[in-house]
């Protein structure tokens, strides 16, 4: 690794954070609404329980569990499968399997933008294969996956990679070809070359891209798994959260798919707001990409 001193990025970022006459600080005296309004949190929280509450209202003046539970009968329904350990262990096995495939649909898309902008071919290559297969739905290959790999999680895996590789690649190869002229030739003068260009200049710069493509990955990977899992199953009878919302909708329990579904979401904020949100302070933000 490059210390700061010898990092070429590092010494660019800081020089177009300095500057010779910084502004001086400017005190404004919020009144108690526009200090609350000025907190983000608070806001899609109170967008939140406004949500909930049209939920829960219409629900009521329906008067047909069976279409839509009320909000109430709902978090019983998923208090009571949580507490029950179901909803929890179909969880698990879910988070498991979607993981292995994500990482390794991210590892794909890796390999092959690296080879994209180190090679002609490799360019060539990733333009043929994306324009193939991105339009392609994930899901249109179970049927492939099956024949191959059989019943089980292996055949959701491999669609879960497919539906990754193809959108995490475009952004890494957008990003990329983004950087700037000015820190491709720093990165020469610094006679980096092959992956050290790559992971010392061309990373670095491009990780917005990066991370805007590792978001949009999880979220197929979500798709994707819940969609297998809501046509297929697995084996053996087990399952993981699309099988649990397919058995209660097949058992008319409305609530507990409401419940399952609900539960994909909160696993999506909490990805989004605390693993994804994590990554991009410590990255992008702290090296002044973001504000």
């Amino acid at each position: 690794m490059l210390s700061k001193e010898n990092n070429p990025l590092a010494l660019i970022q800081e020089a177009y954070q300095k500057t010779e006459n910084p502004p001086p600080d400017i005190k404004i005296n919020l009144s108690v609404y526009e200090k609350l309004y000025n907190i983000g949190a608070l806001r899609k929280s109170v967008l939140v329980i406004l949500m909930v509450l049209l939920w829960q209202i219409y629900a009521v003046h329906l008067g047909n569990p069976l279409m839509v539970p009320s909000f109430s009968d709902t978090l019983t329904g998923l208090v009571r499968v949580i507490t029950r350990g179901d909803l929890l262990l179909r969880t698990a096995t879910s988070l498991r399997v979607i993981l292995a495939a994500y990482l390794g649909g991210v590892l794909v898309a890796g390999v092959l933008t690296v080879f994209a902008i180190t090679t002609r071919i490799g360019t060539d290559l990733l333009e043929i294969l994306t324009s193939m297969f991105n339009p392609l739905p994930a899901i249109a290959l179970l049927p492939l996956a099956l024949l191959w790999f059989g019943l089980g999680y292996p055949s959701i895996m491999f669609v879960i990679i497919h539906a990754v590789a193809w959108p995490v690649s475009l952004n890494i190869y957008a990003g990329f070809m983004g950087v700037s002229n000015t820190l491709r030739m720093v990165g020469k003068n610094y006679e980096l070359k092959g992956l050290s260009f790559v992971f010392k200049i061309l990373v670095p710069a491009a990780f917005p891209h990066i991370l805007t493509g590792l978001k949009v990955g999880w979220a197929f990977s979500w798709r994707t798994l819940i969609a297998a899992e809501l046509v297929f199953g697995v084996s053996s009878g087990s399952g993981g959260i699309g099988w649990f919302i397919y058995e209660n909708k097949n058992q008319l329990n409305t609530n507990l798919v409401f419940a399952g579904l609900i539960t994909v979401i909160i696993i999506g904020v909490l990805v989004e707001g605390i693993i994804f949100k994590f990554i991009e302070e410590r990255t992008v933000v702290k090296w002044g990409m973001k504000f």
